[in-house]
Protein backbone atom coordinates (compact mmCIF):
# COMPACT_ATOMS: atom_id res chain seq x y z
CA UNK A 1 0.00 0.00 0.00
CA UNK A 2 1.22 3.50 -0.42
CA UNK A 3 0.80 6.31 1.90
CA UNK A 4 -1.30 9.47 0.21
CA UNK A 5 -2.94 12.68 1.36
CA UNK A 6 -6.36 13.21 1.69
CA UNK A 7 -8.40 16.78 0.20
CA UNK A 8 -12.21 16.79 -0.31
CA UNK A 9 -14.05 18.88 -2.88
CA UNK A 10 -17.91 20.15 -0.95
CA UNK A 11 -19.82 20.75 -4.00
CA UNK A 12 -22.92 21.79 -1.83
CA UNK A 13 -24.09 24.47 0.72
CA UNK A 14 -24.15 22.72 3.85
CA UNK A 15 -20.51 22.16 5.92
CA UNK A 16 -18.82 19.14 6.07
CA UNK A 17 -17.62 19.08 9.58
CA UNK A 18 -15.86 16.31 9.01
CA UNK A 19 -15.00 12.83 6.79
CA UNK A 20 -12.52 9.95 6.75
CA UNK A 21 -12.15 7.90 3.59
CA UNK A 22 -11.30 4.06 4.65
CA UNK A 23 -10.48 5.54 8.14
CA UNK A 24 -8.01 8.02 7.10
CA UNK A 25 -9.55 11.85 8.57
CA UNK A 26 -10.06 14.17 5.76
CA UNK A 27 -10.05 18.23 6.08
CA UNK A 28 -13.64 20.01 7.57
CA UNK A 29 -15.17 21.70 4.33
CA UNK A 30 -16.84 24.87 4.79
CA UNK A 31 -20.05 25.17 1.39
CA UNK A 32 -18.81 25.05 -2.02
CA UNK A 33 -15.12 25.22 -0.95
CA UNK A 34 -12.70 22.01 -1.91
CA UNK A 35 -9.05 21.43 -2.47
CA UNK A 36 -7.25 23.89 -0.21
CA UNK A 37 -5.56 21.57 1.91
CA UNK A 38 -5.20 18.28 2.22
CA UNK A 39 -4.28 16.24 5.38
CA UNK A 40 -1.79 12.44 5.84
CA UNK A 41 -2.80 10.07 5.62
CA UNK A 42 -4.70 7.79 3.36
CA UNK A 43 -3.60 4.80 1.73
CA UNK A 44 -4.31 3.26 -1.48
CA UNK A 45 -2.82 0.71 -3.60
CA UNK A 46 0.24 1.41 -6.15
CA UNK A 47 -1.93 -0.84 -8.99
CA UNK A 48 -5.61 -0.59 -9.00
CA UNK A 49 -7.51 -3.50 -9.46
CA UNK A 50 -10.96 -4.23 -10.42
CA UNK A 51 -13.84 -3.53 -7.45
CA UNK A 52 -11.58 -1.07 -5.39
CA UNK A 53 -13.88 1.02 -3.13
CA UNK A 54 -13.85 3.55 -0.25
CA UNK A 55 -16.03 3.92 2.86
CA UNK A 56 -16.29 7.78 3.28
CA UNK A 57 -18.25 8.61 6.29
CA UNK A 58 -18.81 11.78 6.89
CA UNK A 59 -20.72 14.48 9.49
CA UNK A 60 -22.83 17.64 7.53
CA UNK A 61 -24.14 20.61 8.94
CA UNK A 62 -27.23 21.80 6.48
CA UNK A 63 -27.25 25.04 8.31
CA UNK A 64 -23.63 26.34 8.50
CA UNK A 65 -24.45 29.56 6.16
CA UNK A 66 -27.01 31.16 8.13
CA UNK A 67 -26.70 34.80 9.24
CA UNK A 68 -27.04 34.78 13.15
CA UNK A 69 -25.93 36.02 15.96
CA UNK A 70 -23.83 33.90 18.19
CA UNK A 71 -23.65 34.25 22.26
CA UNK A 72 -19.70 34.82 22.93
CA UNK A 73 -17.51 31.38 22.97
CA UNK A 74 -17.43 29.44 26.22
CA UNK A 75 -20.15 30.67 28.09
CA UNK A 76 -23.37 28.53 29.03
CA UNK A 77 -25.21 30.53 26.14
CA UNK A 78 -23.34 29.81 24.16
CA UNK A 79 -22.86 26.08 24.87
CA UNK A 80 -26.59 25.94 24.95
CA UNK A 81 -26.99 27.68 21.43
CA UNK A 82 -24.39 25.30 20.12
CA UNK A 83 -25.95 21.82 21.44
CA UNK A 84 -29.36 23.18 19.61
CA UNK A 85 -27.39 23.56 16.18
CA UNK A 86 -25.73 20.60 16.56
CA UNK A 87 -29.04 18.43 16.82
CA UNK A 88 -29.61 19.75 13.32
CA UNK A 89 -26.06 17.65 11.98
CA UNK A 90 -26.46 14.30 10.27
CA UNK A 91 -24.06 12.14 9.98
CA UNK A 92 -23.76 9.79 6.95
CA UNK A 93 -21.74 6.43 5.40
CA UNK A 94 -21.21 5.23 1.51
CA UNK A 95 -19.53 2.84 0.14
CA UNK A 96 -18.37 4.05 -3.32
CA UNK A 97 -16.55 2.54 -6.66
CA UNK A 98 -12.70 3.89 -6.68
CA UNK A 99 -12.42 4.95 -10.58
CA UNK A 100 -9.40 3.00 -12.40
CA UNK A 101 -6.17 4.90 -12.38
CA UNK A 102 -2.59 4.46 -14.06
CA UNK A 103 -0.79 6.35 -11.63
CA UNK A 104 -1.97 6.58 -8.14
CA UNK A 105 -2.11 9.43 -6.65
CA UNK A 106 -4.12 11.58 -3.77
CA UNK A 107 -7.37 10.34 -2.28
CA UNK A 108 -10.07 12.86 -3.43
CA UNK A 109 -13.01 12.47 -1.96
CA UNK A 110 -16.61 14.80 -3.48
CA UNK A 111 -19.51 15.95 -1.36
CA UNK A 112 -22.49 16.31 -4.26
CA UNK A 113 -25.78 17.15 -3.34
CA UNK A 114 -28.63 14.72 -2.09
CA UNK A 115 -25.58 12.73 0.17
CA UNK A 116 -24.05 11.65 -3.00
CA UNK A 117 -19.54 11.39 -2.52
CA UNK A 118 -17.34 9.91 -4.94
CA UNK A 119 -13.25 9.58 -4.49
CA UNK A 120 -10.69 9.31 -7.27
CA UNK A 121 -7.09 7.82 -6.19
CA UNK A 122 -5.38 9.02 -9.52
CA UNK A 123 -2.76 11.56 -10.04
CA UNK A 124 -4.69 13.95 -11.99
CA UNK A 125 -5.97 16.95 -10.68
CA UNK A 126 -9.63 18.78 -10.20
CA UNK A 127 -10.44 20.69 -13.28
CA UNK A 128 -7.94 18.42 -15.82
CA UNK A 129 -9.88 17.32 -18.33
CA UNK A 130 -9.85 13.34 -18.04
CA UNK A 131 -10.17 14.15 -14.35
CA UNK A 132 -13.70 11.83 -14.00
CA UNK A 133 -15.46 14.36 -11.31
CA UNK A 134 -15.37 17.82 -12.84
CA UNK A 135 -18.59 18.72 -11.24
CA UNK A 136 -19.31 22.50 -11.06
CA UNK A 137 -18.23 23.62 -7.28
CA UNK A 138 -21.77 25.66 -6.74
CA UNK A 139 -24.41 22.69 -7.52
CA UNK A 140 -27.75 23.19 -5.82
CA UNK A 141 -29.66 20.60 -3.72
CA UNK A 142 -32.79 19.78 -6.35
CA UNK A 143 -36.21 19.19 -4.92
CA UNK A 144 -36.37 15.30 -5.30
CA UNK A 145 -33.26 13.20 -4.86
CA UNK A 146 -31.84 11.11 -7.99
CA UNK A 147 -29.22 9.47 -8.27
CA UNK A 148 -26.14 10.87 -10.07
Amino acid sequence: MLSTSVTGYNHTSAAINRFTVNGAVGPNLGPRIGGGSEVCCGMIPPVWKPGLRAIVEWEKDPKSNFPEKWPPLGTDEFRAKLKKHAANYSHHVANVEIPKYDVAGSLKVHFLPCDQVRVSADNIKFGEPDYPYNYPMNMEEPKVCTSL
